[in-house]
Order: C-alpha cells, then sequence, then structure tokens
C-alpha cells in the first residue's frame, strides 16, 4: 500500500503599522516563511513583489495594512496586501503602458506586473463606511530544474 503524503494549506497574516519599517519587517517575515516551507529559491522574486506592495500600500494608505502569505500549490506563494485606500492603482485596475523611464511613480507596479505570473485586485470592506480599501495580490512559483525570477 503507498501512502500519499499531503502538506496542507497554510496561510500567515502580518498586519503592519503605518511605520516606515514596516516594509522590511515584511521582507524578514517572507524570507523566514519560505525557507520553513521549503521555498527559499521563490525569496528573491517574492521579496521583490511583496516590498513594492507593502511599500505602495505603505505610501498610499492612510491606515495600517496587511500582507497575507499563503501557499497556492506545490512551490508556489501568493502574496497580497490589503489597505484602507480605495484606489486601484494602474496596471491592476487595467492594462497600462510602461511607464516613462524619467516617471518618480508608477514604475514599481510595473515592475511587479513584469515577475509576477499572476496578479489581480478587488475592492475590500464590502461597500461601508470606514471599511473600503483594496487588496492587490500577485503569484510566483519555482520552475522546475531552473532559476527563478
Amino acid at each position: 500500500m503507498t501512502t500519499a503524503t499531503v502538506t496542507p494549506p497554510w496561510t500567515y497574516t502580518l498586519h503592519l503599522p503605518r511605520d516606515p519599517r514596516a516594509p522590511g519587517v515584511a521582507r524578514s517575515t517572507l524570507r523566514a516563511v519560505l525557507r520553513v516551507h521549503g521555498m527559499a529559491e521563490l525569496t528573491d522574486t517574492a521579496e521583490l513583489l511583496a516590498s513594492e506592495l507593502v511599500t505602495n500600500a505603505y505610501l498610499y494608505s492612510e491606515g495600517a495594512y496587511s500582507l497575507r502569505l499563503r501557499g497556492a500549490g506545490r512551490q508556489r506563494v501568493r502574496l497580497s496586501v490589503q489597505d484602507t485606500d480605495p484606489y486601484i492603482p494602474a496596471p491592476f485596475s487595467r492594462r497600462a503602458e510602461a511607464p516613462d523611464a524619467l516617471a518618480e511613480r508608477g514604475r514599481g507596479l510595473h515592475l511587479v506586473t513584469l515577475w509576477a505570473e499572476s496578479w489581480g485586485a478587488y475592492p475590500a470592506g464590502g461597500g461601508l463606511p470606514g471599511q473600503g480599501g483594496k487588496l492587490l495580490w500577485v503569484e510566483c512559483g519555482g520552475k522546475a530544474g531552473s532559476d527563478t525570477g
């Protein structure tokens, strides 16, 4: 008789304050979670993606925000950031042209779309007063027999 080993799904949520050190805390937590779950090879790409999403939440929302890390299958991770700002930025709201090389804003989330395997966004909070916001998510995964990135 053959026994199959099933890895249970996992999810971690890190609630972050409006603090300029929060993106660094998010990156450190992400590295630890990926290492514990045997996905260390995803660290560089996942860290870039999480850093851009968390920094966007820090810069453009007024309140606290959270980073959620979830196993999305074998050697795949989904990262999502929920914040209090209801505006869904391009390119998450629609396909957008690459920002101008000299643009002061907009390059970070464009990088996300280049490095993530999939991404999306949706409004959060159910439309209740004071509970608006958005959730931006991305997925990345390892490629068997090759480097990620």
